[in-house]
Order: C-alpha cells, then structure tokens, then sequence
C-alpha cells in the first residue's frame, strides 16, 4: 500500500513553476519552452502532447516575460518569512500568500494554486514547530510538539529519539494530568477555606509545592506558614506520643521494689519460683512473668540474682 508521501505527486502548474526557477532572461524562447516541455514529459507529466498542457506551459512562460522574474521566486520569498506566529492559523496565513502573490500573479488566486498553497503553508507550519523545539532542552521540545498535535511518528524522526523515549514522555504527561485531576478534586474539599487551611490540607496529601503555587494560587510565603505550623504541630503530636509511650511502659513494667505492698511482694515471688522451677531460660522466664504481671524490677532479680529473691521475702515477711 502506497503511503501518503509516494502518493503525492506535484500539480503541474507547479512543475512548470519551478522549472522556471533556472531560466534566466536570455533562455526565455521557443527552444526553453520545448526542453521544459520534454523535461516535463520525462517527469510523468503529458506535456508535449497534451493541447491544454502544453497552452498552460506556454501561458505560464508569457507571465514570467511580462512581470520580468519567475512566480515562484515570489512564493519562495514569502514563504521563507513566514513565522510560527503567521501560520499559527494555516487557513487565514493560505489567504494571505494568495492575495499577496495573486496580486501580482492572478492565476495565483486559481483553485488548484490555493490546494498547493495550503498544502505548502503545513509543511512550513511543521518545519518551524520542529525546528522551535530542537531548540528546547530536555524533554521539553517532545513535549512542545506533542501539545501542537505533530504526530508521533515525525516527532521520533525529528527529534532522532526512540519510541520507547516518547512512550515515557507521553506515560510523564498522562501521570501530570492525573496529578492535576487529583490536586482539583483536593482543591473542591477546602473551597472557600483561608488559604493556610487550603495549602495544609494540599501538604498533607502530598501535593507539590510547584503545583500549589499554580492551583491554590496562593503566595510562597503561604506554603513556608502553613509548613511551620504543621512542623509545630507534628512536635506537639511527637511529645504527646512519647509521655504516652512511656506511661504505657511504666504501666506495663509494674511497680519499683519500694511500692510493691508486703503481700503483693510475697505473692509475685512465689510466682517467680514456680517458674523458675519451669524454666532457666532468661527469655522464657521473662515472657512468663509479663503473662503473670509480675513488676519488672522483681522480673530483672529473678534473671540475674534469683538469691536476692530470698532476702526479699524475708523483708516482706517482716
């Protein structure tokens, strides 16, 4: 199957244009006329032996004797200064190089001149689209050519990158849209809240601060406050948590020596004996003896200097 680019195949108009780009004023005669013509033919074209064809080369040669230069020297100049800004719109920029070289060349304003034109004016478009992005570091001139819509398989050949790097490039923008879908969603929750409200509830769901200056609209110093009170706040929630960790240790730990009662003291030590008698095995003893809470500092004797044991007995027995 033929692609677009075997396809195409230029008007004739168009071949005979250029054709006329290499004569100079002392090759515009009768002799020009048949070698362009025979030219023509070898190109594809039924020039020779075509009446109307052979009227339009002819023509074409009379147009260019009259204005003292070839059209296509116009078209060519006009083209080469077009700007991104001139084809940003390519059906108003095809209007304007038709009314400017019809001026001078009214065949120029023909139907069959405008399709080339246009066709033309995209390839010009394209050309400086690629060559702005060729000019962009990093991923950003694949970016800048995927949001004007250039197809992927120029954007590759362009830019000399491989499929699998515009496949990241699209997969990083798809994840960006996402994040912006996600951060509107977020922004919905806390409308109409003060804006330190709004930049904490973003902080706290893991927003970027670069994405918080674009979308909650708010200042720099809006996201430093809002990160300071939640750094104040997240010390105050630490040392809350830590007097909570150690009353639940001291909790679970038990009572010193000096606060356990004389009956409590002789009742946890005949629990210890009972699993001393069970096991010698420190970590054994001391799992047992949580089970039983038994106070740790009767648990860290029994473990290191069970003798002791007896002594403390004694004591509680007065």
């Amino acid at each position: 199957m033929a692609t677009s680019e075997q396809a195409y195949k230029k008007p004739l108009w168009l071949s005979i244009e250029e054709k006329f780009l290499g004569l100079g004023a002392q090759d515009l005669s009768e002799t020009s006329v048949q070698r362009i013509a025979g030219e023509l033919d070898d190109a594809g074209y039924n020039v020779s032996h075509h009446g109307g064809n052979m009227l339009k080369l002819r023509w074409a040669m009379d147009d260019m004797r009259s204005v003292g230069r070839p059209m296509m020297q116009d078209f060519n100049e006009a083209v080469a200064a077009l700007t991104l800004e001139d084809v940003a719109a390519p059906f108003a920029a095809t209007d304007k190089l038709v009314q400017d070289i019809g001026g001078m060349w009214p065949k120029f304003k023909k139907s069959e001149c405008r399709v080339e034109v246009m066709r033309i004016v995209g390839e010009t478009r394209l050309n400086l689209l690629i060559a702005k992005a060729k000019e962009m570091s990093g991923d950003q001139g694949i970016r800048y050519l995927l949001g004007q819509k250039v197809d992927s398989e120029v954007i590759v050949s362009a830019l000399e990158i491989t499929q699998e790097k515009l496949n990241e490039v699209i997969a990083a923008i798809k994840a960006e849209k996402a994040e912006i879908a996600r951060v509107e969603t977020l922004l919905k929750a806390v409308e109409g809240k003060a804006d330190a409200e709004r930049v904490k509830h973003l902080l706290e769901n893991n927003v970027s601060e670069a994405l918080i200056l674009e979308m909650a609209k708010v200042a720099q110093g809006a996201i430093d406050d809002a990160k300071k009170a939640m750094e104040a706040e997240l010390k105050e929630k630490q040392r809350l948590a830590e007097e909570e960790a150690a009353r639940k240790k001291k909790e679970a730990e038990g009572p010193s020596l000096d606060d356990i009662p004389s009956d409590q003291m002789i009742d946890y030590i005949d629990s210890i004996r009972e699993i001393l008698e069970f096991s010698d095995q420190e970590k054994e003893i001391r799992v047992m003896c949580e089970q039983s809470a038994i106070p740790k500092a009767l648990v860290d004797i029994a473990v290191s200097d069970p003798d002791k044991l007896d002594e403390l007995e004694k004591a509680a027995q007065g």
